[in-house]
């Protein structure tokens, strides 16, 4: 079994992509990170789907973008940049949102490859979306078909000819509809998974920010119930 590094949020895009990569054949390495996000319980999510879906070893990395601040996600608090709730389909497909984590899967990513490296592997997989996805630059096919090139220039691995990194978008040219559908035929519990920005104190989803509403757009598109 050749060996992937599969970057786990623990949501309904990383958790389907990480099933698609056993299914393939894949001795997979869950990474996932504590990136001081206001969500952070969908860490929780991670572990669980890594160890259902038989991840050799998850590995959750701290790196603190939150010092940095400049998103939503990343500036919770009294001052803090609020999450928005109840856009429409037009709203989010307008310009790039304030959930946007600036270099976010760059850096993802760059961790990711480091792990590779170590582990001998030339396969990442990364569950961006080009289709219903709330406008970050850092999910568009260029994005990843550049890094893919910088990837192979950027290690000993590269550089020696011992590997040459594929970077896997299995849900790149998806709608949320086709996710959810590849989901349920790969048969993943959806249970498991935890997509909300903006979860309350115990843990619920919001049910209003942009993430919840594209989940829930895609299981209704798709005629399934969302557990």
């Amino acid at each position: 079994m050749e060996k992937a590094v599969c970057l786990l949020s623990g949501g309904l895009d990383s958790a389907t992509c990480l099933a698609l990569a056993r299914r393939q054949g894949y001795e997979c390495y869950a990474l996932s990170f504590d990136y001081g996000q206001r969500h952070k319980i969908e860490l929780e999510a991670a572990a669980r789907v890594a160890k259902v879906l038989g991840a050799t070893r998850h590995l959750v990395a701290k790196i603190g973008l939150d010092a940095f601040g400049g998103s939503a996600l990343t500036s919770s608090g009294p001052s803090g940049i609020e999450v928005p709730k109840g856009r429409s389909a037009g709203e989010m497909g307008e310009g790039i949102p304030v959930t946007y984590v600036p270099a976010r899967n760059t850096i993802f990513l760059s961790f990711a490859l480091a792990w590779a490296e170590v582990l001998e592997s030339s396969h990442i997989f990364i569950g961006v979306n080009a289709l219903d996805y709330s406008g970050y630059p850092d999910c568009r096919p260029e994005f990843i078909e550049a890094y893919e090139r910088m990837a192979n220039l950027a290690t000993k691995a590269g550089v020696e000819g011992r590997t040459r990194v594929k970077i896997h978008t299995p849900l790149l040219h998806l709608t949320k509809a086709g996710i959810v559908k590849l989901g349920r035929e790969l048969g993943l519990d959806f249970g498991l998974t935890f997509s909300c920005y903006d979860p309350s104190a115990d843990g619920r989803a919001c049910g209003q920010c942009d993430a919840c509403l594209l989940r829930r757009k895609g299981f209704d598109e798709a005629g399934i119930e969302d557990r």
